[in-house]
Order: C-alpha cells, then sequence, then structure tokens
C-alpha cells in the first residue's frame, strides 16, 4: 500500500507539472482528492526518500529519481487507458479508474507486450496526454519489434530520463535519443533531420496545441504535436 501511494503521489506532481514547474500543496490535494495536511506529510516524506524537491508555501518538482519513476508508472497508466478504451471499449466515465486499480500490478513485461499489441501510440484516449517512452535501450520502436521477433528478451534498461518535445518550454535544450513509430513515421523524420544524437533546441511554443518551433543544426523547423510528442529528448544546458 505504501508503494501505491508514492506512486500515486508522483504520478500527480508529474501529471501537474510542465517541465519542473513546481507544483503546490493544494493543486495536489484537489488532483488526489486529499486533505492538505496530510499531503504535505507525505511530501515531506517523499522528499526524505529524494523523490521530490519540498518547499514548503512554495511547492513541489520531482528529482531524477522521481521523475524516473513517475513516468514509468505514467506509462502503464496511459497505455492501460488506450487498451480498456479502444481494445475493450469500456466506457469512457470508468476508464481512469479502473487504469488507476490496474497500474500498480501491470508487469514491466507485460508493458511492452501491450505498447506492441497497441502499435506503440504517443497519447492515450482519456485526455489526449502523450505517453512517456519505454525505458528500453533503443532509438526507435524498429529496433523493438526486431528484436523482440528474434526472441532476444534480456536487453537492459535506459538510465536516462527522457522528455518529448512537446512537454518543452521555449529556450530549453536536448539530444535526441528516442524516436516512436512505425518505419514512415521514423523516415519522415529523419529525412527532416532529427535523428538520434542531434542536439535540438526550443524556440517557442506556440499556444491551443500549436507547433513547436526548433532549431536544428542552425536550421529552423516547426514540429506539429503529432511529431513533437513522439521525438524524446535528453534535457541539456545550454554550452
Amino acid at each position: 500500500m505504501a508503494q501505491r501511494s508514492t506512486q500515486d503521489y508522483l504520478k500527480a506532481v508529474y501529471g501537474l507539472s510542465r517541465n519542473g514547474d513546481l507544483v503546490s500543496t493544494n493543486e495536489i490535494s484537489q488532483k488526489l482528492d486529499v486533505a492538505p495536511a496530510s499531503v504535505t506529510e507525505m511530501l515531506k516524506k517523499l522528499a526524505q526518500d529524494n523523490y521530490i524537491k519540498y518547499s514548503p508555501y512554495h511547492g513541489s518538482t520531482l528529482t531524477e529519481k522521481g521523475l524516473k519513476e513517475a513516468q514509468r508508472v505514467a506509462r502503464k497508466h496511459r497505455l492501460l487507458e488506450k487498451f480498456l478504451s479502444d481494445v475493450l471499449h469500456i466506457g469512457k466515465d470508468k476508464v481512469h479508474t479502473q487504469a488507476c486499480q490496474m497500474e500498480h500490478d501491470l508487469s514491466d513485461e507485460a508493458e511492452e507486450s501491450l505498447c506492441r499489441l497497441l502499435k506503440h501510440p504517443d497519447t492515450c484516449s482519456d485526455d489526449g496526454k502523450t505517453i512517456p517512452a519505454c525505458n528500453l535501450p533503443f532509438s526507435n520502436c524498429e529496433e523493438c519489434i526486431k528484436l523482440h521477433n528474434q526472441g532476444l528478451e534480456e536487453v537492459g534498461k535506459r538510465n536516462i530520463n527522457l522528455t518529448p518535445i512537446r512537454e518543452l518550454k521555449g529556450g530549453k535544450y536536448g539530444k535526441i535519443s528516442f524516436i516512436r513509430g512505425e518505419h514512415k513515421v521514423l523516415q519522415r523524420l529523419l529525412d527532416m533531420g532529427l535523428t538520434p544524437g542531434t542536439r535540438i533546441k526550443v524556440v517557442k511554443v506556440a499556444p491551443l496545441n500549436g507547433p513547436v518551433q526548433v532549431s536544428v543544426r542552425g536550421s529552423k523547423l516547426a514540429l506539429g504535436q503529432d511529431i513533437a510528442c513522439n521525438v524524446f529528448v535528453e534535457v541539456e544546458q545550454p554550452s
């Protein structure tokens, strides 16, 4: 139960924050329907365990450790929402609650199989939020499919936290580490110069889910949301 509670809080902070923004205690309280005093007590515990950075009266943000765990749980939750909605056709009013109940018990192996079954979806069906990248050490989904078909199961895990370009603010830098999608999606992005290892800078993010303008090798590209949520970067500091 303690582990589930920790995961619920980390997922809440992850869902409420944008690129490391502080999340208030009241926001978490409303999200989880828990009294503010209880939220404060839990946040202090999470800070002691190095899952979050907690500043009284200001808010909380995830540490690298907390972000890794939050992304892992959020990925399982959003994949389950996609599966429950699109495959099992569970009513939209029940999908979120059902996914919350299942996410804690879904094994990593089952999560990987679920992703392949759903053909590597980019967003969940409930609220359109981006599904985090897996932590397998691949640069694209084709590598995952190929190795799976060859019967290779133990490939290790990626140690770095990745962020979709869609969730970065203007002025942020990153190195492309993973591209999600089938061959035609991958080829389209490669043709645009968005290759693994390439460094990018987010120049401007248009409001209302508009395009994200990035600088790549001195050229500027306007990326639609369909691309921006499928290109994942390791966030870097400007050199």
